[in-house]
C-alpha cells in the first residue's frame, strides 16, 4: 500500500512528493501548503498532541481525489471529513462500479427518526404540560430533561462537532450558530432544572423556572431533516458523470496476431490493437477504421442527428453506436485519453469549479456569530462588574437570553421555506430546479447559449419536401423512394417511409436491394432499377443532376439533407429531409430577446446548416462544427467578459457546458446525462420555460430577502433587550421565556411570508 501522510495542522492527506515538509527530532512531517507548514513550525507541540488513528483506506481509494461539497478548495486523496466544516468528503469523479457511499445520509436518517418522537413529546409538555394536573411542575421539568438529553447529546452530536471545527478553523458559519444556540438553551435549562434557586422569582412561570429543552430538541430535529434533504440532493450531482461512465462498453472484441478473436475487458485494450465492431455494438475506444463500411450514430457526443458514414481511414469515437455494417478499427486513444473520458473530466471540473450553494443566510452568518457572542460576553461582563450584588447571576441570565433569541430558527427556515414553495410552483409549470443556487442565479442571466439539435429543433430527421422532374408526380417519386427504403435501416430512410405511409401511398417490396454505405442504396421496384442517395452516388452512376441542382443548393442552404432518386439511369426527382424547428422555438426566442437576453447558437452541425437555421430564427451569433470542449470554452469566454451565462442543451456533447454555465438548462426530452449536468430541466423541452423560470427566480429571491429581514429584525430588536440595555432606563429585562417566544414568532412570520409565493 502506498504510504500517505496526514498534515498535522489541517488533517488533510498529503502525497509523499509534497514540497512542504519539515524535520523535527528526526521525524519528517509533510504539509498540504506553506501556510500549514508555517503554523506547525511556530508551535509544534500544539499539533503533535495524540490524535485518533485514521481508518485504513485501500490503495484504490487513496488514489481517488476527494473534496468537500461546501468547500471545494479542500481536496485530499482518500475519504475523510472536511477539516473546515466536518462534512463527509465525496469523490471528485465517482466510480460507477463502486456502490454509493450514503453512510452519512443513513446516519442522519437514523438520528432524525430516533429524535423526532422525543422532540414532539417535549414540545407538547412545554406548551401544554401545565394542563396535566397530575404532573407537577418539577416532575415536568425533569421529564423534559430526560427526553431532550438524547436528542441534544446524541442526535445533535455531529452538529456540535461541526460547530467546534468552525471555531477551531476560525470559519464561523451556520453550524456555529446552531451549536451555540442549542447548546446555550440546553445548558441554561439544565442549570434551571438542577438549581432553580439560583434564579430570581421573575423567571418563574407556571410554578417553575422556565426551561427551553423543547427549543434545543426541535432545532436539532429540524436541522437533521434539512441535512437529509440536502444529502439526497447532493447525491444527484454525481448522476451525470455516472451516466457518462455507463456509456462506454465493458468489453471489446480484439483481433489477435494469429487472426483469432476474443472479448477482453476494456481496460485491457492498448493503443495499436485491432478491434472488431459488429453491427449494433458500441465503438469501444477512439481509433480509425482499417476495413469495412458502416454508419455510426455520433449524436450522443456531437449532437449531429444524422449518422455519419465510416470507411477506411475515417476516425471513430468511443461509446458511439455502430449501424448495420461491420468495422475493424485500430485503437488510437484508450483510458483517460478518449473523447468520452475527456468529457467526463470536463464535467467533473466544471461542476467543482462553481462555488458551493451559499444561501443568503450564510453570507452574514460569520459576522452574525461574532456579533452575537460579543454581545453575550459584554452583557455578562457588564452585569458582572456593574450590576451589584447579584450582577454575575443576572449577567449569566442575560448572556443566555441573548444566545437563545439569536438561535437560528427563522434564519434556518428563511431560504429553505421559500425554495420549497418556489420549486413546487415551478414544477406545476414544467420547470424543475435542482437546488436553491439555480433559483438564485436564474434571475441574473443575460446571455444564453442554445444547442440546435433537440433544443431549437425536434432532434430527429423528418421528411420536408419532394421536387420531381418534368413528367412524374411528387407522390410517385416519394412512393418509389419509400419502397426502396423499406430495406434500409438509415434514419433518413425511416423519415421517407414514414412520410409515404402518412400519405397512404402503396409501397412495393424492393428486389436486389444493395446498400452503398454512406452514399445511398440500389434496388428494383416495379421493374425499374432505382438508385437513391447523395451526389456522390449519382456521379458514380453517371446521372445528370443539372435539372435540379439549383433547387438542391437552395434546400441545403436552409439546412436540409438532399437525396436524389434515379430510375433506369435517369434523374426523376429529389427528396429533402431536415430536422424541423420546434413550433415553440420562435416565440421562445422572442421572449428571451424581449427580456434583454443575448442568444447565441452553438451546434455540432456543419457551418452551412447552422447558419441556415440561425438565419431562419433571427439568431445573429452562430457557431457551427463545435465540439464539447468548444462549447465549454465559449461559456468560459462569455463569463470572462462579465456575462451571466445560461446554457440550454439536450445532448451528451452539451454536458460540460451545462455544468460550467452559471445556470445549465436541459431539455426534458433529451439525454439523462444532460439533465443530470444541468441545474434546471424543462420537462417538455420548451424554451419558453426559461422566461417563466426567470420570473419565479425574481419572486423567490425577493421573498428570501424578506424572510431574512424578518429573521434578523427580531434579533436586532430582541438582542439589545435580552442583553439588559433597557434595564437602567425602563427596568425592562427580556427573560429567556420571552426570548423563546420571539424566536417562535419570527419563524411563523417566515413561514407565512414564504407561502405567499404560491400566488405570485
Amino acid at each position: 500500500m502506498t504510504t500517505m501522510f496526514i498534515d498535522p495542522v489541517c488533517g488533510m492527506t498529503v502525497k509523499p512528493e509534497s514540497p512542504h515538509e519539515t524535520v523535527l527530532e528526526g521525524v519528517t512531517h509533510r504539509f498540504c501548503s506553506a501556510k500549514c507548514k508555517a503554523k506547525f513550525e511556530a508551535d509544534p507541540a500544539r499539533y503533535l498532541a495524540p490524535k485518533p488513528e485514521p481508518e485504513p483506506v485501500s490503495e484504490e481509494e487513496q488514489q481517488r481525489e476527494y473534496t468537500c461539497p461546501m468547500h471545494p478548495e479542500v481536496r485530499q486523496f482518500g475519504p475523510g471529513d472536511c477539516p473546515k466544516c466536518g462534512m463527509a468528503l465525496e469523490p471528485m469523479v465517482p466510480d460507477i462500479e463502486a456502490s454509493e457511499d450514503n453512510s452519512e445520509y443513513l446516519d442522519f436518517r437514523r438520528r432524525f427518526w430516533g429524535s423526532l418522537p422525543l422532540s414532539v413529546v417535549v414540545t407538547v409538555l412545554a406548551m401544554a404540560g401545565h394542563y396535566f394536573e397530575s404532573l407537577s411542575a418539577a416532575n415536568r421539568t425533569w421529564l423534559e430533561l430526560v427526553l431532550s438529553a438524547p436528542v441534544v447529546l446524541w442526535a445533535g452530536a455531529p452538529f456540535f462537532v461541526r460547530g467546534w471545527k468552525s471555531l477551531v478553523t476560525r470559519s464561523p458559519n451556520m453550524w456555529t450558530l446552531i451549536s451555540i444556540g442549542t447548546g446555550a438553551a440546553f445548558l441554561y435549562s439544565l442549570v434551571a432544572a438542577l438549581a432553580p434557586g439560583l434564579f430570581p422569582a421573575s423567571f418563574e412561570s407556571h410554578g417553575r423556572i422556565g426551561v427551553y429543552f423543547e427549543a434545543a430538541a426541535v432545532i436539532i430535529s429540524l436541522t437533521l431533516l434539512g441535512q437529509m434533504l440536502e444529502l439526497s440532493a447532493r447525491s444527484q450531482t454525481s448522476a451525470a458523470i455516472k451516466s457518462l461512465l455507463g456509456l462506454a462498453p465493458k468489453t471489446a472484441r480484439r483481433i489477435n496476431a494469429d487472426g483469432s478473436e476474443e472479448d477482453v475487458p476494456l481496460n485491457h485494450v492498448h493503443v495499436g490493437d485491432l478491434l472488431r465492431v459488429r453491427p449494433g455494438e458500441k465503438v469501444p475506444v477512439d481509433g480509425s477504421v482499417v476495413e469495412g463500411r458502416s454508419t455510426v450514430d455520433e449524436s450522443m457526443l456531437t449532437g449531429e442527428p444524422i449518422p455519419v458514414s465510416k470507411e477506411a481511414q475515417d476516425k471513430v469515437i468511443g461509446a458511439t453506436l455502430n449501424g448495420s455494417g461491420s468495422l475493424v478499427i485500430r485503437s488510437e486513444s484508450v483510458g483517460s485519453h478518449t473523447v468520452l473520458a475527456q468529457i467526463i473530466q470536463m464535467v467533473a471540473q466544471a461542476q467543482r469549479s462553481k462555488a458551493p450553494m451559499q444561501r443568503l443566510a450564510d453570507v452574514v452568518a460569520g459576522y452574525f456569530v461574532v456579533a452575537v457572542v460579543s454581545i453575550a460576553l459584554l452583557s455578562l461582563l457588564g452585569w458582572g462588574f456593574f450590576g451589584g450584588e447579584r450582577g454575575w447571576l443576572f449577567g449569566i441570565i442575560s448572556a443566555v437570553s441573548v444566545l437563545i433569541i439569536a438561535c437560528p430558527c427563522a434564519l434556518g427556515l428563511a431560504t429553505p421555506m421559500a425554495i420549497m414553495v418556489a420549486t413546487g410552483k415551478a414544477a406545476t409549470q414544467g420547470i424543475l430546479f435542482r437546488d436553491a443556487a439555480a433559483i438564485e442565479r436564474m434571475r441574473e442571466i443575460d446571455t444564453i447559449i442554445v444547442d440546435k439539435t433537440g433544443t431549437l429543433t425536434e432532434g430527429h430527421p423528418a421528411f420536408e419536401q419532394v421536387i420531381p422532374v418534368t413528367g412524374i408526380t411528387g407522390d410517385e417519386v416519394l412512393r418509389l423512394a419509400a419502397s426502396l427504403d423499406l430495406g434500409s435501416e438509415h434514419p433518413l430512410a425511416d423519415a421517407i417511409v414514414r412520410a409515404a405511409k402518412e400519405k397512404n401511398l402503396t409501397l412495393e417490396k424492393a428486389e436486389n436491394f444493395e446498400s452503398s454505405s454512406g452514399i445511398g442504396v440500389h434496388g428494383q421496384v416495379g421493374g425499374r432499377r432505382l438508385s437513391l442517395g447523395n451526389s456522390t452516388l449519382m456521379v458514380q452512376e453517371n446521372i445528370d443532376l443539372s435539372p435540379l441542382v439549383g433547387q438542391a443548393e437552395e434546400l441545403r442552404r436552409t439546412g436540409a439533407s438532399v437525396m436524389y432518386l434515379a430510375a433506369n439511369g435517369l434523374l426523376v426527382g429529389l427528396l429533402a429531409v431536415s430536422d424541423p424547428i420546434k413550433a415553440s422555438t420562435p416565440e421562445a426566442l422572442k421572449m428571451l430577446k424581449d427580456a434583454g437576453i443575448r442568444v447565441v447558437m452553438a451546434t455540432g452541425d456543419g457551418e452551412l446548416t447552422a447558419k441556415a437555421v440561425g438565419q431562419r430564427l433571427g439568431i445573429d451569433e452562430v457557431h457551427g462544427e463545435v465540439k464539447p470542449a468548444d462549447k465549454l470554452a465559449l461559456v468560459e469566454r462569455l463569463q470572462s467578459e462579465g456575462r451571466v451565462v445560461a446554457m440550454a442543451g439536450d445532448g451528451i456533447n452539451d454536458a460540460p457546458a451545462l455544468a460550467r454555465a452559471d445556470v445549465g438548462v436541459a431539455m426534458g426530452t433529451g439525454t439523462d446525462v444532460a439533465m443530470n449536468s444541468a441545474q434546471v430541466t424543462l420537462v417538455k423541452g420548451d424554451l419558453r420555460g426559461i422566461a417563466r423560470a426567470q420570473a419565479i427566480s425574481r419572486a423567490t429571491v425577493r421573498n428570501m430577502r424578506q424572510n431574512l429581514w424578518f429573521a434578523f429584525a427580531y434579533n436586532a430588536l430582541g438582542i439589545p433587550i435580552a442583553a439588559g440595555l433597557l434595564y437602567p432606563f425602563f427596568g425592562l429585562v427580556l427573560s429567556p421565556m420571552i426570548a423563546a417566544a420571539a424566536m417562535s414568532l419570527s419563524s411563523v412570520s417566515v413561514v407565512g411570508n414564504s407561502l405567499r409565493l404560491k400566488g405570485a
